[in-house]
Formats: structure tokens, sequence, C-alpha cells
């Protein structure tokens, strides 16, 4: 079965070393059957995230309100980011020891795998932002990883509860925070901080003011732990699952719907979703595509606007709606790859994009900045889109033929088997 590895890690997202889809997972054990189909629907999800990745980095900027390219923007802004980090939470189960924490040698051996990958990533991603800006998701996974190691040895029902404390609690207390750092605040913070001097996405950033801060997104990472830790072959446990990820749409999105309308969901910064009459919103114009700049970190928020659950905006109803869409899709790629063989074959090369989805997605920025015209705001038309997606299926199911892992993957591998030295 596929060893998932974030993006990502993320992620990612997401460790991101994965074998083929017929190699052995380390951490899931020797296990035939059902379980196989199990995690390489992990696989699929991912390569899922990857292509909502490339839609809401490439797409054009404009669409008509209400047609298909519209609402199929809507669905991948945010949420494929959220999926990426939902799934590195369950890659690093993976690592630490999925059913049960590992202990002892093995324990402290994965420990230090998982920091290595995060100290690697943080690097990377910082690297890659010097060029593209606050979009680039790898250092943030770097910070998640950190902190994830206080909790890898955590029951599925703890990890879950601290996840919905930080939904439901952060949100709040990011408001406060970006309130009381004022531009001259975070400037003499800055000033000190050699990241931001690098790459201009530096610790404020990464930690509260950036796309993707550590204080709300955490949720998704501990919800992937979570999940990780539970019997996911069970029928019962799939139902419920199923049914927390719709209620948890429903919920969330009909709630603040209900309490500040129906632009607080539909609206997008820079654009709008599918009810609005605008298109999706431009990746930036900074020094390369996809560039957001120094915290830029979504729209801006007011007060009332923490009732809304605009994508990026990192409200409670926005982690919530998003935490539930990652569930329903981890859920049902499983689900999928264990009870429909045919399918499954059908989407092998599709799959295999999954397994090297932190080379698919640093390789969609390079193509980027290898070929400008194809970025988000300069076509009208989704076939740049398709075409990247494509490429990125037949450059995965060509190399997974002859490689056990992706470029990028196996890179990252070799180097995290320093941590075999753990004693």
């Amino acid at each position: 079965m596929t060893q998932i590895k974030p993006p990502q890690e993320a992620s990612a997202a997401q460790e991101h070393s994965p074998p083929r889809p017929r190699a052995s997972s380390e951490s899931a054990g020797q296990v035939s059957g059902p379980s196989l189909g199990r995690m390489v629907g992990v696989d699929l999800a991912r390569a899922l995230a990857v292509f909502g990745m490339y839609i809401v980095h490439i797409a054009p900027m404009t669409s008509a309100s209400g047609s298909v390219g519209s609402w199929v923007y809507f669905l991948a802004e945010g949420r494929s980011s959220a999926l990426f980090a939902t799934l590195a939470g369950f890659s690093l189960m993976l690592i630490a020891g999925r059913r049960e924490p590992k202990t002892g040698l093995a324990g402290r051996q994965a420990k230090a795998r998982i920091a290595i990958r995060a100290v690697i990533l943080l690097a990377l991603g910082t690297v890659l932002a010097m060029e593209y800006g606050d979009i680039i998701i790898l250092a943030y996974y770097g910070v998640y990883f950190l902190l994830a190691l206080l909790l890898v040895r955590l029951s599925a029902r703890t990890l879950a509860l601290i996840a919905a404390g930080i939904a439901i609690v952060m949100p709040q207390l990011a408001f406060v925070l970006k309130m009381w750092l004022s531009d001259s605040v975070q400037q003499s913070i800055n000033a000190y901080d050699p990241l931001e001097r690098l790459s201009t996405v530096g610790v404020l950033d990464l930690l509260l003011t950036g796309l993707y801060p550590t204080i709300t997104w955490m949720t998704f990472v501990i919800a992937g732990m979570a999940l990780a830790r539970l019997d996911l072959s069970a029928v019962a446990v799939q139902r419920r699952l199923a049914a927390l990820g719709a209620g948890l749409i429903v919920g969330a999105y009909g709630l603040s719907m209900l309490l500040a309308g129906t632009d607080a969901v539909w609206s997008s910064g820079g654009g709008g979703g599918p009810s609005s009459g605008s298109g999706p919103k431009s990746m930036g114009s900074g020094s390369g595509p996809g560039s957001m700049g120094s915290g830029s970190g979504g729209p801006e928020l007011s007060a009332s606007d923490l009732l809304g659950a605009v994508a990026h905006t990192g409200t409670t109803f926005d982690t919530l709606g998003c935490v539930g869409a990652a569930i329903l899709v981890i859920v049902a790629s499983m689900v999928a790859m264990d009870r429909l063989p045919r399918v499954r074959r059908l989407a092998k090369p599709v799959i295999a994009v999954g397994t090297m989805s932190l080379t698919a997605y640093v390789g969609h920025f390079l193509a980027q900045s290898a070929w400008p015209a194809s970025g988000s705001g300069t076509t009208t038309s989704w076939v740049p889109v398709l075409m990247y997606i494509l490429g990125a299926i037949v450059f995965a199911a060509i190399w997974s033929r002859f490689f056990r892992r992706g470029p990028l993957e196996y890179l990252l591998n070799s180097t995290t088997k320093v941590a075999n030295r753990v004693r």
C-alpha cells in the first residue's frame, strides 16, 4: 500500500516521500486487501488537493456568474489547501504510529524524521517564497510539523477535541492579536526577523498574519492526526465520519449565511463566488506568479466578518466548513478505492500524482515561471489549468513506472534517513 507523505508535506502538505501505490507503507503494517484501498485513497485525495491548488493558482481572472467555472473555483479556493493540511496531519501519524504511537527507539526516530522534514520544508518554503511570496505553503508546514510533535501520542478523541477548540477559539484570538499589532509593531518585529528579510514571509506571517497562519491552520493538521488514529476500515466509522463532514459543511456555511447573509460565504477577497458577479481573484502581482506579498493573509476582517465563512479568512465558520469538506473528500476517496476496483484501476495515473504531491506542487510554480502566460489573470481560458493537470498526471504515471518515489520525495526521504542514527 502507499506510504503517504504531505506537501506538502502538505500536505501538502503530507510526508512527501511515498513509494508507488503497490509499495508497502512502513507505518500501516503488512496488511493487504481493504487496507491497501484505504491508503491508496489517501493518495487520491492528495491528488485532488493538488489539482485544486492548480485551479486556484492558474484559473482565469474572470468567469460568468453561476457558471461551472465559478463553482469549480469556489469549491477549490481555501478548501484544497485545507485538505492538504489535513492530509499532512494524517501522514504524520503514519510516521509516528497510526493506530498506536510508536515508543522507545522507534518513537524517538519517528519524531526525529518529523523534525527533519519540518526543517527541510521550512527552508524549501522560504527559498520558494523569495520568488512566489506568501502563497507558498511549505514553510508553514514546517511550523505545523514542529508543533505537531507535541501531540503525536494523543488519542483520536483528545486530538479531535483540541482541533475543535482551536477552530472555535483561535480565530477570535487571531483577530484580537492582529488588531493589537499595528503596522509599526509589525515592522519592529520584522526588522529583527531573518526570514522576513530573506523572503518577506517571516515568523509573524507564519504564526499569525500569513495566508496559512499556524494559529488557525493547526486545526486541519490536528484533525488529520485524529482521523489517522481511527479504524477507517470499519463501516460504522466511515458512516460517522461522512455524517460529521456533511454536518460541519451544512452547519458552518448554513449558520454563517443565517447570521451574516449569503455574501458572507460566497464572496471572496478579490473576486467572487458562484453567485457573485466577479470572477476568481488573481494570485497577486508580486515578484513571481502567485506572489501574495508579506502578511497578505487574505481579506482584512472587521468584527462582523468573524461571522462569515469566506475562504482564507480563517474564521470559525470558514475553518469548520473546510474541515468538513476535507473529511468528506478523504473518506469518499478511501471508500471508492476500497470498494470500486474498476475505478481504482482507472484512477492509477491520478493516484500517482498523490504519491509525489510535493513534486507536483513545486513543479507547477516552476512551470509558471517558465511559461508566465499561463498564470492567473492573463487568460480567460481554462485550458491552461487542464493542461497543468494533464501534465502532472502524465509525468507522475511515467515516473512511477520506473521509480519508487517522486524526485523531491526521493531527496526528502534520503535526507531524513539520518534519523535512523538516533538512539
